[in-house]
C-alpha cells in the first residue's frame, strides 16, 4: 500500500494515510520518536514526519493534513491539528480499523487562508 507523500521546505518526508486501512498501516510502521499528526476532529489522515523536525516542518505537515481532512471539506474554516510522538499512540481492543488513542499531544490551529494557499 502506498501513502500520500509530501516534502517540507526543509526536505523532510511526510507520509500520510489515505483511508482507514492506510492509517492503520502508517501507525504500525511509524517510529516511536517521530512526530505524528491528526486533526482534532475525526475523519482525516494520520501523518508521520520522518526524522528530526522543527516547528516549521510541523506547521507545513499540519497544513498538509488539514487540507485532506473531513473537517476542512465540510466546514471550510480553521482546522485544529494535534501532533504527538509515535510512542504516545496506542490501540485498545475493539477500536475500529484506523482508529487510535493518544496519551499526550499538542495542538496547532491551521488558518483557513493557510489551507487555501497550500499547493
Amino acid at each position: 500500500m502506498t501513502f500520500r507523500e509530501f516534502k517540507t521546505s526543509s526536505g523532510k518526508l511526510v507520509l500520510s494515510g489515505k483511508d482507514r486501512e492506510s492509517n492503520e498501516l502508517l501507525i504500525k510502521q511509524a517510529e516511536k520518536d517521530n512526530i505524528l499528526l491528526h486533526t482534532k476532529e475525526k475523519g482525516s489522515p494520520f501523518a508521520e514526519i520522518k526524522g528530526e523536525t522543527n516547528r516549521k516542518d510541523i506547521k507545513e505537515a499540519a497544513i498538509f493534513i488539514a487540507k485532506f481532512s473531513q473537517d476542512w471539506k465540510k466546514n471550510k474554516k480553521d482546522v485544529k491539528v494535534h501532533y504527538f510522538l509515535g510512542k504516545d499512540v496506542y490501540k485498545t481492543p475493539g477500536l475500529k480499523t484506523g482508529t487510535f488513542l493518544v496519551k499526550k499531544y499538542r495542538e496547532i490551529t491551521i488558518k483557513k487562508k493557510e489551507i487555501e494557499n497550500a499547493n
